[in-house]
């Protein structure tokens, strides 16, 4: 359960768990990237934003890097062109060796159709397996999902998150910054206890 902070200065209750993050709404997407380029001047770098439709600008808001997964994708394309040259090699050509009308043990003419389908098909599974281990997931439950304001995300609310990140999470420090950079119903997100 969340935790809602209307005096900054109060304590956080222990029974709730220990804080995750601290999570914010705001109006618009201009107050949120005014907000997330604000915090991150301040020294927070552990930061997330839910929006209902996509935001442009908001990676670069965040200082997200690329994603790495397109070199996990050309490793399993690269892995499938290799598996499916040797085996059609070995087959032909060592394991089973037959000539056919004069035709050589192994030619790459032949190799191609059956060397592009294992290729789709390895950079398929990378791609999907690579996608949810950087994501984390399956995860079927997130600690942000106790923000009492974060079913507005599906409709017309726009929420920043601060994360605990080692030594450099003030909860209390974080909800004025926030509030002063324009959030609503700014909370205290705890993990479950």
């Amino acid at each position: 359960m969340a935790t809602t902070t209307t005096n900054p200065q109060e304590s956080f209750p222990a029974e709730h768990g220990r804080p995750y993050a601290v999570a914010t709404t705001f109006q618009t997407t201009h107050e949120l990237l005014s907000a997330i380029r604000g915090i991150r001047k301040k020294g927070y770098r552990k930061l997330d934003a839910y929006t209902p439709f996509p935001v442009h600008g908001i990676d670069e808001a965040l200082g997200e890097r690329r994603s790495k997964l397109g070199f996990v994708i050309a490793g399993g394309a690269l892995a499938g062109i290799l598996t499916a040259l040797g085996l059609q090699w070995w087959t032909a050509a060592v394991d089973y060796p037959i000539i056919i009308g004069g035709k050589p043990f192994f030619a790459i003419e032949y190799a191609v159709p059956i060397t592009f389908e294992l290729m789709v098909l390895f950079a398929s599974f990378a791609a999907v397996f690579g996608m949810l281990a950087f994501n984390g997931l399956p995860r079927f439950n997130h600690p942000i999902f106790n923000y009492e304001n974060y079913a507005r995300v599906t409709d017309d609310g726009f929420v920043l998150v601060v994360e605990r990140d080692g030594n450099h999470f003030e909860p209390v420090a974080i909800v004025e910054l926030l509030n002063e950079l324009g959030g609503k119903n700014t909370e205290v997100v705890h993990e479950d206890a």
